[in-house]
């Protein structure tokens, strides 16, 4: 490479500001398919004010410790709707004109940009994947080779804009931050996302493979180049400094690092490569059952944090978006880097990679892809140069990562029944199984109920009612008897009716949270004159105990389905909460994956939604409740 190259390239990664237009700079695909149905999406609405209101008063009842602590919330939310409110939602619907998402960028860097701590437990998430089916070659190279060609066939036909769009009319902007980008610390205190997409080719883009911490530039694109490629870096790999670990560390110290590692030329060339990779592969050296697809949870922590120690977090690279990883004994997985995009995308792309090979004659697809026009050129590895600071560096990210890591619980659990039981009941699988959590965390931790996140379709939280604190109470209070098992299952039907409509009310834009967040972040700086004159009974409302409880997210939660998936995991957001991923597809098993603090009872909340499903599976296939379904089906 010449020097004025390197030089332009050095100056690329070099951190100064957040360019303002930051997110607009991930190019769409070409026009087609994918986006066509984008300016036909409707707008995220402001939801009005006093329907705002009435929700929030009604999602208290349940989480007020007594009478007297709900009055004096909803005093505050009475004083708020006279004055500061009125003319907050004005500013937010002046806020909101002409943009087709008013909270993004507010959303972007309040729950992403600017959180400060590692992003390994907070931030990342993985997915594990079943066993490479039986009918393709079962050694690594294969199978790494195998996810690449499909995540790259993946990434062509989004970007010539004929992947067919999300059904149920999904926004697909997000897709734009999937791949040839990263995401990079702010030194200012906030991070963002840079993209190469625009200068990507369709055709010809490389990924990064990394084995013993050494990161590949690899460039093909059929699977029998691809295949060759990780042969030959399986075959001439050796170990080199884990630099990897910096960017596991708390964003300020990462920020602090970068520029030091950068002012290598030969350093900046390699994070410009990264930066611009398609995504990374990680062939990671771990060994069963420390990567067992059957062993859930060694499976979960290897993928998430890089096992028992953190140390193979060292051979990724956590700031991109997409890193498949690929263990010795060919089992494999991936770990997002969930900043600009949810989940969503990401179990599409692997649900479209897996399904293919799960394909009869996905053996033979892979063997006909047509050869590049480049003729195949072995990989070769990139050198770090490590100075004394960087090496320092280092050391001080793999003590802080053993540390976070040590510091976590993971456990799973899978139910005997599974979806088809649920819905020969006409109940939605996903109601079941957070009321199933409900009652878990209730028989664990008492009975007064705790704020829960749920995801929604447009990154909404939905909150929990009265219907499911009656449900819960029932359970934990009624006697076991045919009158009571009636009445416990009218309550919990109920309860999951409700939660329906929340997840539709929030899924259409009319959530309490995101709204008082938009009003929130239109206050008057307290400094300011104008902070005293009407807008004191904001203050006042969002400092409120009850109020502010009912956002603290003791449980984190989230459910997607793949077929493919043996794994799903991610972090809990509060120090005495729960995280708790679950899959409701299987028709035989439900899965919940917890994580917590270790300090926290794992083990046995774990236990406790156990024994929760399995209970309430009983409340409906009980003598009493076959015999009440057939008096039904007659009428």
């Amino acid at each position: 490479m010449s020097l004025i190259a390197r030089r332009a390239i050095s100056s690329s990664v070099k951190l100064t500001t957040r360019p303002s237009n930051w997110k607009a700079l991930a190019p769409a695909p070409l026009p087609g398919t994918t986006f066509a149905a984008q300016a036909s999406l409707p707008k995220l609405p402001v939801p009005a004010l006093p329907a705002t209101l009435a929700r929030l008063k009604q999602s208290l009842i349940p989480l007020a410790s007594s009478p007297s602590e709900l009055a004096a919330a909803n005093s505050k939310i009475d004083a708020f709707a006279e004055i500061a409110g009125p003319e907050l939602q004005k500013r937010l619907l002046k806020h909101a004109e002409g943009k087709g998402h008013w909270l993004e960028a507010w959303w972007d860097d309040l729950a992403y940009q600017s959180y400060r701590d590692s992003t390994i437990i907070n931030v990342s998430y993985c997915y594990g994947f079943t066993p490479q089916p039986a009918h393709l070659p079962q050694f690594p190279a294969a199978r790494a080779a195998s996810i690449a060609h499909g995540a790259l066939l993946f990434r062509r036909k989004l970007r010539k804009g004929t992947l067919a769009p999300d059904v149920g009319g999904q926004c697909m902007d997000s897709f734009r931050w999937m791949f040839d980008c990263s995401r990079v610390p702010g030194p200012n205190g906030v991070d963002w996302s840079i993209t190469h997409a625009a200068s990507a080719s369709h055709e010809d883009p490389h990924i990064v493979v990394f084995r013993g911490n050494v990161p590949w530039k690899v460039r093909a694109s059929s699977f029998a180049d691809l295949e060759r490629a990780f042969q030959h870096i399986y075959g001439n790999s050796a170990d080199g400094p884990p630099v990897g670990l910096l960017p596991t560390q708390n964003r300020d110290v990462w920020a602090t690092v970068y520029p030091l590692l950068t002012a290598s030329p030969v350093n900046a060339d390699i994070i410009h490569t990264i930066h611009s990779a398609a995504f990374c592969v990680s062939l990671d050296a771990a060994h069963p059952p420390d990567a067992d697809p059957h062993r859930p949870v060694n499976f979960s922590r290897a993928l998430w944090h890089g096992g028992k120690s953190g140390k193979a977090l060292g051979n990724r690279w956590v700031d991109k978006p997409v890193s498949f990883i690929v263990y010795d004994d060919a089992s494999a997985g991936i770990m997002g880097e969930h900043s600009m995009m949810d989940g969503t995308p990401t179990v599409r792309l692997c649900d479209d990679i897996l399904s293919g090979l799960a394909a009869p004659n996905s053996a033979e697809t892979l063997l006909s892809t047509p050869a590049p026009a480049f003729s195949f050129t072995p990989p070769t590895p990139m050198t770090w140069e490590i100075t004394p600071e960087i090496t320092k560096a280092i050391d001080d990210a793999e003590k802080a990562l053993a540390i976070l890591v040590n510091n976590q619980a993971l456990n799973v659990v899978k139910t005997s029944y599974g979806k088809a039981a649920i819905k020969t009941l006409r109940l939605s699988p996903d109601a079941w199984a957070q009321l199933v959590i409900q009652l878990a965390y209730r028989r664990m931790h008492g009975p007064a109920p705790c704020a829960t996140y749920e995801s929604a379709a447009t990154r909404r939280f939905a909150r929990w009612g009265l219907e499911a604190d009656a449900w819960v109470r029932a359970m934990l209070a009624t006697p076991s008897s045919a009158s009571a098992g009636k009445e416990k299952r009218k309550l919990f039907e109920k309860a999951a009716r409700r939660h329906v409509a929340l997840a539709k009310e929030a899924g259409a834009g009319q959530g309490i949270d995101r709204h008082l967040l938009g009003l929130r972040q239109l206050l008057p700086s307290p400094s300011s004159s104008s902070a005293a004159d009407g807008f004191a009974t904001a203050a006042q409302l969002f400092s409120d105990p009850l109020v502010k409880r009912s956002a603290h997210w003791t449980l984190s939660t989230s459910a997607l389905f793949s077929r493919h998936f043996a794994a799903y995991g991610f972090g809990e957001v509060v120090v005495d909460g729960y995280g708790v991923p679950y899959i409701t597809g299987f028709d035989d098993y439900l899965m919940f994956t917890v994580t917590s603090l270790a300090a926290m009872p794992n083990a046995e909340f774990s236990e406790a939604i156990r024994a929760a499903g399995e209970e309430v599976y009983g409340l409906f296939t009980s003598e009493e409740a076959v015999a009440e379904r057939r008096e039904k089906a007659k009428l």
